[in-house]
């Protein structure tokens, strides 16, 4: 017969009073209590369909996004100037980009930035919850990079590529006025995703020179990036959320080297991707946002305007394990 002990490589623990920060599936002893426990989750995260986009596209990280009920969709490819708000239930057309593009977007619903695409472009617009309007440019036009931000005050723009054939691992940081050049990233890779702030963002999956797609994951901490561990399944143009720090995020869908398009889906805890619930329809070059427990995933190829919700798994909680 299986122990706990074989199973998991260390023996329940002893403590007069429950822990602190259990981790899920832990299992201790309450001695005062004289009961045994565990940190279990409430539900599993799930998927619903939401409302259709008006326009179907591709090729775009969504912006705005703090919860599946409040997300902008910023241009795309084909290469577009239109914007749509979702309000939990629809998509609806409000005041188009200055440039088409099938750039990149960070912040909030009311407070938004995009920058990049098409080529070499580097224009930026600032979204003030009405209007676009055009300010500085990045240091280096790029298309088919990542983002990270709280607002249009704060970003940070990395990866990308430029014609004919350069991957770029440069990272920029917005402050508001101007982009600065900061320290590069370690892999050189576009159609990657993004996820946190400007000071706490991670970067996961894209396209690097050979070998090709990969499942390398990078967080950066206001200077540096640093290799963690890297997704389960090498994937680009992964679906991706906003969060407030690069230690929460979700890889939706992508493309799979030899797979093809694909419906699979990973949390980062922090520490660890982990595979959960998978999108109702596989696809890839999604617009993302929001956090792991309110998201939402729209667009792509070859769906191109459908769109899908993402209500996370309950928060953690002690259970007593009935003895009986």
């Amino acid at each position: 017969m299986a122990t706990y002990l074989g199973t998991h490589g260390g023996r329940i623990q002893n403590y007069t009073t429950d822990p602190d920060n259990p981790n899920k599936g832990e299992v201790w002893y309450n001695g005062t209590a004289n009961t045994i426990k565990i940190e279990a989750v409430t539900t599993a995260g799930s998927w619903a369909t939401g409302g259709n986009l008006n326009t179907g596209r591709s090729h775009f990280q969504g912006g705005g996004g703090e919860a599946n009920t409040a997300a902008l969709a910023c241009g795309g490819l084909p290469a577009t100037a239109k914007t749509e708000a979702y309000n939990g239930s629809s998509w609806t057309e409000v005041n188009d980009l200055n440039t088409a593009r099938y750039g990149t977007s960070s912040g909030t619903f009311t407070s938004c930035l995009t920058t990049g695409g098409n080529g070499s472009l580097a224009n930026t617009e600032l979204w003030n919850g009405t209007n676009w309007t055009e300010v500085n440019d990045l240091n280096q036009g790029r298309f088919q990079l990542a983002s990270a931000g709280a607002d249009s005050t704060s970003a940070l723009a990395f990866g990308g590529y430029t014609p004919p054939i350069t991957y770029v691992a440069l990272s920029e940081t917005w402050n508001g006025t101007n982009w600065s050049e900061g320290n590069d990233m370690n892999t050189a890779r576009y159609v990657l995703a993004g996820a946190g702030i400007a000071t706490s963002a991670l970067a996961y999956g894209g396209d690097s020179s050979p070998p090709g797609y990969t499942a390398e994951t990078e967080a950066y901490n206001g200077t540096n990036w640093t290799e963690v561990n890297n997704l389960n399944t090498a994937r680009f143009g992964t679906g991706s959320t906003n969060g407030s720090s690069n230690t929460s995020a979700l890889a939706s869908g992508g493309e799979v080297p030899g797979t093809g398009v694909t419906a699979v889906v990973e949390e980062w805890n922090g520490t660890n991707w982990t595979e959960v619930a998978d999108l109702s329809v596989p696809r890839y070059a999604i617009g993302g946002a929001g956090t792991t427990s309110s998201a939402i995933a729209f667009g792509g190829d070859p769906t191109g305007t459908s769109t899908e919700e993402w209500t996370g798994a309950g928060a953690p909680q002690v259970r007593t394990i009935s003895t009986d």
